[in-house]
């Protein structure tokens, strides 16, 4: 691992050793190596993904030369898997790469078993029929599917799998696990040593704004039948008390206390998104279980008995003004609260595993801990069928995506989309690939195109003449600078399912290139 540090020590900072070690365990195949699909490997083996495959059936031709960097016109007429493997090879020694020249619409129909071997398949330029069952292929084999796809100035990404558990969410914003609300005995018994009276200027400007608040909020319940201040007055009157504890104008730990008040005033307990997931019908595990949903049981038994309706203590404390022996202290009593909640939710996990009878230490203590520390931020993605959204997308959202200005656009390239590919099976070639026909072919698209939004109940609806000339026109072109902005958001999709880190995108995502405007339609 130490040469990865010094390999990867920019992304390390960000998914850190567990996440790297994830990406260097992955394997990927990729369908078809034009531009987007390259593009999209290229960030994958830049990243240090363990190994790839590269599927593709066609030769390198000369149009192939002014959109895909990893071919030159020495390679003309040779295999495009090999060539484009070769080049990806030379990027990062340390992956793992080979080809295999064969087109994927015959493989996904003949050889459904050869994507099982594979951590995620990255699906690029796939008519909808091959989508379809590729996508079935893949939700049998619990492997998880990206579909990725330029399209002159459009292009659409789409994740599939059942469902994709996240522990380390890791949000913009979160609010500090403090409990300045409900502070644990330990927590009480430190703030009950520190005076905020003190004559001793410097002590005063340097307690905490954590223990500040822990005494203000404690003088208030007292006099307010233990209930913390609620109503937008009582909120300022609060903030007012703590303001007349300053004796000078530059204590700026009384100035933190008053900015952070606000975490007095939050509710107690968990949030209703992990209550939904503690709720969730897979929390009742068995021994086909996921680790995931036992520690979820683990959780929902810590809530109710010792957390008492809390999730386990993060254990970490932002930086505030303070003395280092104040802090230190601090730091520790959270710490500890932590690391003795991390013992009890360990417990609760050997146990259940027992009980389903599977081996107490099959989940390792650094999972569990990990969990503990992100327990608030844990989240579940489940995704559609891809056959399931083509033939029935939820219609009130079709509708409104459909009248609504700022969507209209990036719902008509969707339909578009589809309809090139019915346009496609009709008549073995995309719109606008023949010279001289353009009318008819703007024509032939509409009417495909109406049909298609007829067949998902949009009777009536239509899409303008620009955007049905422009699909026309760009003659199903991967033009490059399309297609490596939508390789660079497969990519980043890629390493959030495999490093399990951060939130993949929900629904199908359309960049509109005429307008530079990126959507998620949720259909």
């Amino acid at each position: 691992m130490a040469e990865s540090k010094t390999k990867y020590d920019r992304q390390l900072r960000i998914w850190g050793e567990q996440g790297q070690a994830a990406l260097e365990k992955a394997s990927i195949c990729l369908l078809n190596c034009g531009p987007t699909g390259s593009e999209t490997l290229k960030n994958l083996v830049l990243g240090g993904v363990g190994s790839i495959t590269v599927v593709d059936g066609s030769k390198i031709e000369f149009g192939d030369l002014g959109n895909n960097f990893m071919v030159d016109e020495s390679s003309v007429g040779q295999s495009k898997a090999k060539t484009v493997c070769a080049f990806l090879q030379e990027l990062n020694d340390a992956v793992k790469a080979k080809f295999i020249e064969e087109y994927p619409e015959k493989l996904i129909q003949s050889s459904p078993s050869f994507f099982s071997q594979f951590t995620l398949v990255v699906a690029t330029q796939l008519v909808e029929s091959s989508m379809v069952k590729l996508d079935k292929i893949c939700r049998d084999a619990n492997v998880i599917l990206i579909f990725a796809r330029s399209y002159g100035l459009t292009g659409c990404v789409r994740i599939s799998v059942k469902e994709h558990a996240v522990i380390e969410s890791k949000p913009d914003h979160f609010l500090d696990d403090l409990r300045l609300n409900d502070p644990w005995p330990e927590l009480k018994r430190f703030a009950e040593t520190i005076d905020l009276d003190t004559a001793d200027p410097v002590v005063h400007k340097h307690t905490p704004y954590v223990i500040i608040l822990i005494k203000m909020a404690e003088e208030w319940a007292k006099t307010h039948d233990g209930n913390l201040p609620s109503t937008r007055e009582e909120k300022k009157i609060f903030k007012d008390l703590i303001k007349a504890k300053t004796i000078a104008s530059d204590e700026d730990n009384y100035k933190e206390a008053i900015e952070a008040s606000f975490k007095v005033f939050s509710p107690k307990g968990i949030s209703p998104a992990l209550q939904q997931i503690i709720n969730d019908s897979c929390s009742d595990v068995n021994s086909s279980s996921s680790d995931f949903w036992v520690l979820v049981a683990a959780l929902k038994e810590f809530i109710a008995n010792e957390g008492g309706g809390e999730a386990p203590l993060e254990g970490a404390i932002p930086d505030m003004t303070s003395s280092t022996e104040l802090y230190v202290n601090l730091q520790q009593i959270y710490q500890a609260k932590a690391e003795a909640d991390f013992l009890v939710m360990e417990k609760h996990v050997r146990k259940i595993l027992k009980k389903i009878g599977r081996d107490p230490d099959s989940i390792s203590k650094a999972t569990i801990k990990s969990f503990c520390k992100n327990a608030r931020k844990v989240k579940i993605c489940r995704y559609r069928l891809i056959e399931d959204e083509y033939s029935s997308p939820v219609h009130l959202e079709l509708q409104k995506y459909l009248t609504d200005e700022d969507y209209c656009v990036a719902v008509g390239f969707y339909i578009l989309l589809r309809a090139v590919d019915r346009f496609a099976a009709n008549c073995n070639r995309f719109p606008g690939q023949l010279d001289g026909e353009m009318d008819e072919e703007i024509s032939r698209l509409k009417t495909t195109a109406i049909t298609l939004l007829n067949d998902l109940g949009c009777n009536g609806s239509t899409l303008t003449e620009d955007l049905i000339n422009e699909m026309c026109r760009y003659g199903a072109a991967e033009l490059h600078a399309v297609a490596a902005f939508i390789g660079g958001i497969a990519s980043q999709e890629v390493i959030k399912l495999i490093t399990r880190q951060f939130i993949p995108m929900s629904g199908t995502f359309i960049f509109n290139g005429i307008d530079h405007k990126s959507q998620l339609l949720l259909l």
